[in-house]
């Protein structure tokens, strides 16, 4: 996958992440984007681990896997800042 294709997944990712877990979290598009993409490398190390594949790109298993690397960021954030 190249750069815009980073960029774009990671603020769809982002963007979902953030629906699924709705709250006080560091906002801007940027800041959605960088969580989208840290959220896909998770996903995809954690999937790779498990044998449930990796992120390759556009396609619903990436996207699965990296929503749930995404959220398990935003849980990391709030536990860590309480």
């Amino acid at each position: 996958m190249g750069i815009l294709s980073w960029i774009g997944m990671g603020l769809i990712v982002g963007l979902l992440a953030k629906l699924i877990m709705p709250g006080k979290d560091p906002g801007g598009i940027v800041i959605t984007i960088l969580l989208g993409i840290a959220g896909a490398f998770l996903g995809g190390f954690i999937g790779s681990l498990l044998g449930f594949g990796e992120v390759t790109g556009f396609n619903i298993e990436s996207l699965l896997l990296a929503v749930g690397g995404a959220v398990i960021l935003l849980i990391l954030y709030r536990f860590i800042k309480k």
